[in-house]
């Protein structure tokens, strides 16, 4: 018995996975996404290309099954693309969520950021939908008198798929997806008027917000799509149960994400997410990182174990971008507190790893102080990094476990379309911390990251 296929529309691959009557997942498929190219602030990728690829992975994971079981799908969030109504085929590229085109946009709108935050519970920047948009239709003036008449269409990834899987008789978007664009008041569950003016964008030209589950959608494959969320929502959904329990995912960036107790209030400076909606609004409160693999680079990391921790009094900053949520400041970036260019690479590796666990340790510690903390999920790329779990165990303010399924984005998608609660049949191993001096230099560490934020 198979109980959901999920397929990941990620920036990198395309991936598709059956679930299976024990709710594990396996015949995952795999292939290269089309690739992401630019320069001066335009990431693009062939639109066309990819909506093909996606095709051929699920047709090929499908060939697996005699079934046809419901689909769940995650796609990453904020890339979008206008298209022809008539003829389903793209007038621009693949706009990615990476393109910061709009950083233009939120200059000149930076006045109405609060207002922003407060319908949306995300600051104003260039990585959403709404500030890129505006910078293309500011480019095509044409386009937007044909998306006020129909004749184009806009949206998400996952938009023009389920466009081109029924034919054009479906242009929607689930509410996880629709929370990333800038344009949606979250408490309201629909688009906003105020900011669809706000950013000149005609509210006429966008999806269908939908639930995120309960779809039921005729897809012309004859499945039938049952889920859609976006990437970071499913992961969060395969590898967290509840409020109790927060996620640590750590790749290219990173974020530290928990679900909102009903009528809880954000912390100041945290983004307040939509993870995903079926009868209710199931909401999170996240922290960021930036940048991280692009620090780390350069050096040994891999090399590195716990008890290079904690050995001095240099202190560092590991997010080359600018550090993220709750702070927001692009003039506190990659730093240490005292010259490294005689360090060894493999100290000075460490040093950027502390960095990492202690904003990790300094988010959960603050989600801590607000409603308790039972448990800590690690997942991403460089959570196998057995150094980085066990500085994170140390200076964690509860137990810290590692989650052993490697495709949480492809679990939580077929989680929610087979209709089971979760993080079920999550898997998980337990970090123990041992003993250390870093606990003792994080709590230095936060004494000289306080003294940056006053001063820097």
């Amino acid at each position: 018995m198979i109980r959901a296929i999920a397929l990941d529309l990620g920036s990198t691959s395309i991936k598709a996975g059956l679930l299976d009557g024990d709710g594990v997942l396996g015949n995952i498929v795999s292939q290269p996404a089309p690739s992401v190219t630019g320069n001066d602030g335009c990431r693009e990728s062939d639109a066309l290309a990819y909506a093909e690829a996606a095709d051929r992975v699920l047709a090929e994971c499908l060939a697996r099954t005699a079934e046809k079981p419901p689909l769940g799908l995650c796609s990453q969030r904020s890339s979008f693309l206008i298209w022809g109504r008539a003829t389903g085929r793209p007038v621009t590229p693949l706009v990615s969520w990476q393109d910061t085109r709009g950083a233009a946009s939120c200059e000149e709108l930076k006045n109405s950021e609060s207002m922003i935050r407060e319908l949306t519970g995300l600051r104003l920047a260039p990585y959403y939908f709404a500030p890129k948009l505006r910078v293309v239709l500011r480019e095509h003036p044409g386009w937007r008198a044909q998306l006020e008449r129909g004749e184009l269409l806009a949206g998400t990834l996952d938009s023009f798929l389920v466009w081109r899987w029924t034919h054009g008789a479906q242009h929607v978007s689930d509410a996880s997806m629709a929370a990333r664009t800038l344009l949606m008041d979250i408490r309201q569950g629909q688009w906003s008027p105020g900011l669809c003016d706000l950013f000149g964008i005609p509210s006429a030209m966008l999806p269908r917000i939908q639930p995120s589950t309960g779809m039921r959608l005729q897809l012309d494959s004859g499945l039938t799509l049952q889920a859609s969320v976006g990437d970071q929502s499913a992961a969060l959904i395969a590898g967290v149960s509840g409020p109790a329990e927060a996620l640590v995912n750590l790749g290219t960036g990173g974020f530290v994400i928990r679900y909102l107790e009903e009528g809880a209030k954000t912390q100041e400076g945290y983004l307040r997410t939509l993870v995903y909606q079926d009868s209710r609004t199931h909401l999170a409160i996240e922290g960021t990182l930036n940048s991280l693999a692009a620090a780390l680079a350069p050096y040994p990391v891999s090399e590195c174990r716990v008890e290079d921790f904690g050995m001095d009094n240099i202190f560092c900053l590991s997010e080359p971008g600018g550090i993220g949520a709750p702070y927001f400041r692009s003039d506190l970036g990659l730093c240490f507190s005292e010259p490294v260019g005689h360090l060894p690479p493999q100290r000075v590796a460490a040093l950027l790893l502390e960095g990492i666990i202690f904003r990790v340790a300094r988010i959960l510690e603050d989600f801590h102080r607000a409603s308790p903390l039972e448990r800590v999920y690690l997942s991403g790329g460089l959570s196998e990094l057995r150094s980085l779990q066990h500085g994170i165990a140390l200076c964690a303010p509860c137990a810290v476990h590692l989650l052993q399924q490697k495709e949480s984005s492809l679990q939580g998608a077929a989680l929610l379309a087979a209709g089971l609660a979760p993080a079920s049949h999550r898997a998980a191993e337990k970090i123990e911390a041992g003993d250390s001096s870093l606990p003792e230099k994080f709590r230095r560490w936060q004494g000289w990251f306080d003294s940056l934020l006053r001063t820097g």
